[in-house]
């Protein structure tokens, strides 16, 4: 009876003290313009529409034109019309998550999506679109994040709190790359932001690569792409804003969003809707504003809290890694994970290229032979790229340059290590101790498996001819 009265006494403090209405004076398109109230507006206030079916509309201000707000529906503008009612809502939105939201799939407005129980609210809102703590009160980077990722544990490993990005094209397996990282990773809570998805593919994530193990220990914040823009951006902010309250009850946060790339498209239909320049790409310039405010919120948290680590994927188009929204996420995160179409096609997964991606926070993460494992490995496998054509025409000799030797030597060993089964966990340590056994760097027996290989026709290098000198 208690917890009853407590929550009912939550909700009415929620309801405003009084409701200020105007009316629409237009409607063009998802553009509504609302009038007689423009003075108590602002950018982001929330607007509440009633149709003539008596059904509410929720908007946003998102501008102002010529003595008129103009808002953007969440929704369906069914039943809209010239003078129907406005109502003044929320200026800034609060959402409250709770533990139990774990198991949970829901949508951008933090409402149920499985068709389970309603749910809990828990003691305390959080902005929907909040802002970071402030830099000098930030926590240092965590320790080693174990990913359970045997390419990125050793190649490019995450400290706790680092934000990584994700860059790839499409079909090359970014989301099973995602799944695999949720179920593996050593953090306590996953918070998967699925922004702009393909409706069938939200489910194939949750059931077919999520699986029961990942769901337990995660939130998930759905909006599909038939969802109007401001529900595609609204997942974004409310991804960050669950992981923040996660974050502050003390929990290391692994927090996923794919991708970033759509909430960018959706704020670009935004912006262009209301007036806003297009610049590079179509891309209007709030969208190069708005990355940062997104992307700067996870992040280490204040002394006393937890971590969020943020793992946000980007649509390269047509594989170009420097269009607009690749270049500036680039720019704010602390690292890139390139996944690369030739790999996939040549049927290694996952398709992880370690040659062009940069962990920015692993050198201090590791200690001094770790970094010396790693960075001799990438050597060898950037001398075999370089010369990877004339070697499988049979236009290198043996002997003519020795560490072109010593590449072709482990070559092979170093890509089945990279290789990894969707349901196989690599565990970090064991990682650097196989890794070092491949080169021959101790005479550790871990990772023998490695050295003694059979190769097949599928062999990157089995049509490969060396020449010797005789």
């Amino acid at each position: 009876m208690k917890t009853i009265l407590g929550d009912l006494a939550a909700e009415i403090d929620k309801l405003p003290d009084y409701s200020v209405i105007g009316r629409v004076t237009s409607v063009l398109g998802m553009m509504v313009e609302v009038g007689g109230v423009e003075r108590a507006l602002s950018i982001g206030d929330r607007v509440l529409l009633t149709s003539r079916r008596n059904e509410r509309v929720v908007c946003e201000i998102v501008g102002f034109r010529e003595g008129r707000a103009l808002a953007m529906p969440f929704s369906a503008l069914d039943g809209v019309g010239i003078g129907s009612e406005a109502e003044i809502g929320d200026s800034d939105p609060l959402v409250y998550p709770d533990e139990s939201w774990l198991g949970r799939v829901i949508n951008a407005m933090g409402e149920p999506m499985d068709d389970q129980l309603p749910l809990k609210d828990g003691p305390k809102g959080y902005a929907i679109k909040g802002s970071p703590p402030k830099a000098h009160k930030r926590q240092r980077l965590g320790g080693k994040v174990d990913v359970g990722i045997r390419a990125i544990n050793t190649f490019l490993t995450m400290c706790h709190g680092q934000r990584m990005g994700v860059f790839a094209g499409s079909g090359v397996g970014k989301s099973i790359l995602m799944s695999m990282i949720a179920r593996f990773t050593s953090s306590e809570v996953n918070v998967i932001g699925l922004v702009g998805e393909r409706g069938r593919e939200v489910q194939e994530f949750i059931q077919d690569y999520l699986g029961d193990e990942g769901l337990s220990r995660s939130v998930i914040i759905a909006s599909t792409s038939d969802e109007s823009p401001l529900m595609r951006r609204q997942a974004a902010y409310m991804t960050l804003a669950i992981a923040e309250a996660f974050r502050d009850a003390g929990k290391e946060v692994m927090c996923m969003m794919d991708s970033v790339t759509r909430f960018a498209m959706a704020q670009r239909e935004i912006g262009l809707a209301s007036g806003e320049p297009p610049a590079s790409k179509g891309y209007t310039p709030m969208v190069f504003s708005e990355l940062p405010k997104l992307l700067e919120r996870a992040g280490p948290g204040v002394e006393g809290t937890g971590n969020i680590t943020g793992l946000f994927t980007v649509l390269v188009e047509g594989d170009d890694l420097n269009e607009p929204i690749s270049d500036a996420v680039r720019g704010i995160i602390d690292g890139h994970i390139v996944l690369g179409r030739s790999i996939a096609d040549r049927g290694r997964y996952p398709a992880i290229d370690v040659l062009k991606s940069v962990s920015r926070m692993m050198p201090d993460c590791n200690t001094q032979k770790e970094n010396e494992i790693v960075v001799r490995a990438r050597g060898l496998m950037a001398s075999y790229e370089q010369m990877a054509d004339m070697i499988r025409l049979g236009a290198y000799r043996r002997g003519s340059d020795p560490v072109l030797d010593e590449a072709i030597k482990h070559y092979p060993a170093l890509e089945k290590f990279l290789a990894q089964e969707k349901n196989e966990r690599a565990d970090i340590e064991e990682g650097y101790s196989v890794l070092a056994s491949i080169l021959e760097i101790n005479d550790a027996d871990d990772g023998a498996e490695f050295e003694d290989l059979e190769l097949n026709d599928e062999s990157p290098i089995h049509d490969a001819t060396i020449l010797n000198d005789s």
